[in-house]
């Protein structure tokens, strides 16, 4: 079939919206029908250049949610009519980091993804018989896609697809970081580095958690209103003597929780000195650019502070994402507030300027 999808062709320029082929889903796939996508920071990183792994032509978007409209042979997770949440981070239940509790890091078609394949080595995307890479396994800047079942959330078809895209990734991210990796306690003390999409994520993820105190430290006056709003207790805006602030607010001993969603490693760095003497831990969600190293003073790691990594926030996709939904469909977490623009697929690269800007929280795109 012929679908509209926006291509990276040069890594620096605009992405070019065309028309390219979409080939039938193969066995274990599954043809979705595209109704939303956030423009990601990810999305932008590979756009750059900066990405390490990126290569190009390639379909690049992966913080989508859409209808599903075919299936391939072999599945039965979902059918036609389906409400599904795509997810870079896929989960096939049966290989060994499926099946322990520690990680979220499915194996199973991880080598071929990050070649820009689908399982079978092969891609179902092509332009006058060459074939285009997919990006992350799901290339959600497009009408419609082909992916894995095993990367797709099925979720209810009562929640707004516009809504729903954000926990394919960002969102999930930040929830997860709070929930799943650092495993935030009630009545501790947590502090966020970032009000952006994951960071806003953590700080409701904290909340959830029954968190006491959740500091929110951004540049931005406006997003800390917004960190307000998903369930900061302070606001402080960031800069150089951040930690020493931080530390001085909470007795002298530091956060119990730290949190990084900037990228930044100076910032990174300011959430391992900012976490609690004795036990406090640094999760660090925030992607750096290609060649930069995080600092860390070992007295910091001496005196019994940890730091830990959280991809996607630790989230088993086809487990978790759905219950996250429905926490949103109870109204334990507010989703609106985050939707800051709407765009069609030809103004991607405008949700690329608006995240250059800090003009908001998310670009949504909207095929409808």
């Amino acid at each position: 079939m012929r679908i509209r999808a926006a291509v990276l062709e040069d890594f620096g320029a605009p992405l070019q919206v065309q028309e390219l082929d979409l080939a039938e889903p193969k066995a274990g796939e599954v043809l979705v029908r595209l109704v939303a996508c956030g423009v990601c920071h990810t999305d932008l990183y590979t756009a750059s250049g900066a990405d390490p792994s990126g290569y190009s032509p390639t379909v690049l978007g992966h913080e989508a949610a859409g209808v599903v409209e075919r299936v391939g042979e072999g599945v039965t997770d979902v059918e036609p009519g389906d409400h599904v949440v795509t997810l870079f981070s896929p989960q096939c239940r049966d290989c060994e980091h499926c099946r322990d509790h520690r990680t979220n890091l499915c194996l199973a078609i991880r080598e071929q993804q990050n070649k820009g394949f689908l399982p079978d080595g092969t891609t179902r995307l092509s332009r006058d018989g060459e074939p285009i890479r997919h990006f992350m396994g799901t290339s959600t800047f497009a009408d419609y896609t082909v992916m894995p079942e095993i990367a797709l959330a099925k979720i209810d078809p009562d929640a707004p697809l516009d809504r729903a895209c954000l926990f394919a990734c960002g969102l999930s991210t930040g929830l997860g970081a709070a929930m799943n990796t650092a495993k935030v306690t009630a009545g501790s003390t947590c502090v966020v580095f970032g009000a952006g999409m994951v960071g806003l994520g953590a700080v409701a993820g904290c909340r959830l958690q029954g968190a006491e105190r959740i500091i929110c430290v951004d540049l931005s006056g406006e997003r800390l209103l917004l960190a307000r709003g998903q369930g900061a207790t302070d606001t402080m805006l960031g800069g150089p003597e951040a930690a020493e602030q931080i530390v001085e607010l909470t007795g002298g001993l530091g956060a119990d929780y730290t949190f990084e969603a900037t990228g930044n490693v100076q910032v990174m760095r300011q959430a391992v000195e900012s976490a609690r003497m004795g036990w406090g831990l640094a999760t660090m969600c925030g992607v750096a650019g290609k060649g930069e190293t995080l600092d860390i003073v070992p007295r910091f790691l001496i005196t019994g502070r940890r730091v830990a990594g959280s991809s996607f926030g630790g989230v088993k996709g086809r487990d978790q994402v759905p219950q996250f939904v429905d926490l949103y469909l109870a109204g334990d977490i507010d989703v609106d507030a985050f939707v800051s623009h709407k765009l069609s697929l030809d103004e991607v690269n405008r949700g690329f300027e608006l995240m250059e800007a800090q003009d908001g929280i998310r670009s949504v795109i909207d095929f409808a």
